[in-house]
């Protein structure tokens, strides 16, 4: 279902495109983040193990970035991963306010055991497009992301 504004035709179709949007991105989000609940963690915590595993040791302004969160939030996902002991934060010798965050053993052990299964729950919500409207898609939601916001 679409809007039911009534304004002009740019309107109508700008607004039916966002719902459209809106619906596929919260449906498809579900559906490939469902197994997170198996290990009691949001979808935040797992970006937060994720970037670690992938890229290594984070200050923790640089994870905020990474998967799009605030750093208050921030804060509250990263004590919660530490109450279960999957991540450390290490402070930084010369400069106390610098904050460095590191996988622990088991937080190391739980993202490798989980991102495969991710890969593949990604895999397959994305199959229902071919290959050329995956990139088609990837380029038109770049453009859409990258977009100066334009003055009203």
């Amino acid at each position: 279902m679409g809007t039911h504004y009534t304004g002009t035709e740019a309107e109508v179709r700008a607004l039916d495109l966002y719902i459209k949007l809106t619906r596929a991105a919260d449906a498809v989000n579900g559906r490939i983040n469902r197994h997170l609940a198996d290990e009691n963690l949001t979808i935040s915590q797992f970006g937060v193990l994720e970037a670690l595993y992938h890229l290594g040791p984070l200050h923790q302004h640089e994870l905020a970035e990474k998967i799009l969160k605030s750093t208050g939030n921030m804060t509250l996902v990263l004590d919660n991963l530490a109450k279960r002991n999957l991540i450390e934060r290490c402070r930084d010798e010369e400069d106390r306010r610098y904050v460095t965050v590191h996988l622990t053993a088991d937080g190391r052990a739980l993202i490798a055991r989980m991102f495969p299964h991710h890969v593949a729950t990604v895999v397959a919500e994305m199959a229902v497009l071919s290959a050329a409207e995956q990139e088609q898609l990837a380029a038109l939601c770049r453009r859409l992301g990258r977009q100066e916001t334009a003055a009203v």
